[in-house]
């Protein structure tokens, strides 16, 4: 029986139908085109929860295109296992003419695609990539002198320059295609349990893009208390649900301080792409000199939001419990674990990475760095956020922290774990004499 001749689409970061790029690039083919998604063991192994909420949003969001596909007459093919093996299976399953795909500017994600990349050209399949992640990638926004920007502001001004000159155009919705490989088979995929996870609790926020919320967010974005102060969106760009180049043009003519938020994560992306060594020493080589405390119990405190500070506990029990974190009550936490307590940056990146929904490499590293002074742009060492004075400037009123911190004014709150003036003090001459050197 003979194999038929197919055009692979791997979705991989970008989990939608609608303004996808590399579909519809794949769907412009002569060949017709059958879905792929791969639930990645190199990745998911590493998971340390086994209730990861991110999972089951996968798991939930494949079935769903699944659903779509099939109402079209066709199906994904959903595999778990590691990319190169899943795919070379395929090619022995179906005469492969090329396999379609949206970049991804991660270190892993490069290394995985340079390999895929090899094994397809030697069984002469080809590779094709697009970009779909973000709007403006590697060498598009570059200094006068050609050199990747180090300094956010002036990025952001020739990032916005380049996008009103030059705004990427979206794409057809891919259903609109009669281009998908028809098969009657039954779609299958495998359950969450037999990758070895269970379902999650945590309610999973929508994709839908919210005008209001979008059109005051310069009023509202720095209030964790405000319900609809921030889109929460975050998920969706990490994972594709949501198109950024629909959602930039919202806010492009809704607003600009939406827009630059936008930019910013850009900017990381093409950061962690320029300079992979980020994702584990400083972007300022210097300050890979920092003695950081070894105070795993201090660590703790900050873990369960139990410091004695209750805006940085409050904002740590909303992340373990939901997920999500404000994201000015982001500062504020990064801040304390690395100036107050001279905690490594590196331990707080990678619980926000094990806890949040949003959670996205080069943004996660990128504020982190910010916070530790240690990055691109970041907050000279000698500015520390005062978390008592944030919280009089953005929860005044303390109806975020007393609805997370409810024991607070009760004796069953704890004492501030550390004095301010003197963490304060302690950052200040530890970085100084650590940078100087």
């Amino acid at each position: 029986m003979s194999k038929a001749t197919v055009n692979l689409f791997w979705f991989r970061r970008d989990l939608r139908l609608d303004d996808n790029m590399g579909l519809h690039y794949a769907l412009q083919d002569s060949h017709p085109v059958l879905p792929i998604f791969i639930f990645d063991r190199h990745i998911l192994d590493k998971l340390e929860d086994r209730d990861d909420a991110r999972v089951t949003f996968l798991h939930q969001t494949i079935a769903h295109l699944q659903g779509q596909l099939a109402q079209k007459g066709s199906t994904m093919v959903v595999r778990y296992g590691t990319p190169m093996q899943v795919l070379q299976d395929l090619v022995q399953e179906y005469n492969v003419a090329g396999v379609y795909t949206n970049r991804d500017y991660e270190p892993y994600a490069r290394h995985r695609d340079e390999q895929v990349q090899e094994y397809l050209k030697g069984q002469q399949i080809g590779f094709h990539t697009f970009k779909d992640h973000v709007l403006f990638e590697k060498g598009e926004v570059l200094t006068g002198g050609g050199d990747p920007y180090k300094v956010y502001s002036p990025y952001g001004r020739n990032w916005l320059d380049k996008y009103e000159k030059e705004a990427p155009q979206s794409v057809p919705n891919a259903l609109q295609s009669s281009q998908f490989y028809a098969t009657t088979e039954p779609a299958t995929m495998p359950s969450l349990e037999e990758m070895g996870f269970k379902p999650s609790g945590i309610s999973l926020p929508g994709s839908q893009i919210d005008e209001g919320i979008i059109g005051s967010y310069d009023k509202t974005r720095n209030f964790p208390a405000v319900k609809k102060g921030t889109s929460r969106l975050g998920l969706h760009l990490r994972f594709g649900t949501l198109s950024i180049r629909k959602l930039a043009a919202r806010a492009y003519q809704l607003n600009k301080t939406y827009l630059n938020e936008l930019t910013w994560r850009e900017f990381y992306a093409m950061i962690l792409w320029h300079f992979p060594h980020v994702v584990d020493k400083a972007f300022k080589p210097a300050y890979d000199a920092i003695p950081w405390r070894d105070a795993p119990e201090e660590f703790e405190k900050w873990c369960q939001g139990k410091t004695g500070y209750p805006i940085v506990d409050a904002g740590m029990r909303e992340l373990n419990a939901t997920g999500y974190m404000h994201n000015r009550v982001r500062m504020i936490t990064a801040s304390f674990l690395t100036k107050h307590l001279l905690i490594d940056w590196r331990l707080g990146e990678a619980y926000f990475a094990r806890k949040l929904l949003d959670f996205d490499l080069s943004s996660n590293n990128g504020g982190w760095q910010w916070a530790a002074s240690t990055g691109t742009d970041a907050q000279p060492y000698f500015r520390i956020f005062n978390p008592y004075s944030q919280t009089e400037k953005f929860d005044q009123h303390l109806e975020y922290v007393r609805h997370w911190v409810p024991e607070l004014d009760t004796p069953h709150y704890p004492k501030a774990m550390v004095d301010h003036k003197l963490a304060r003090n302690r950052a200040l001459e530890t970085i100084k004499e650590a940078v100087k050197k």
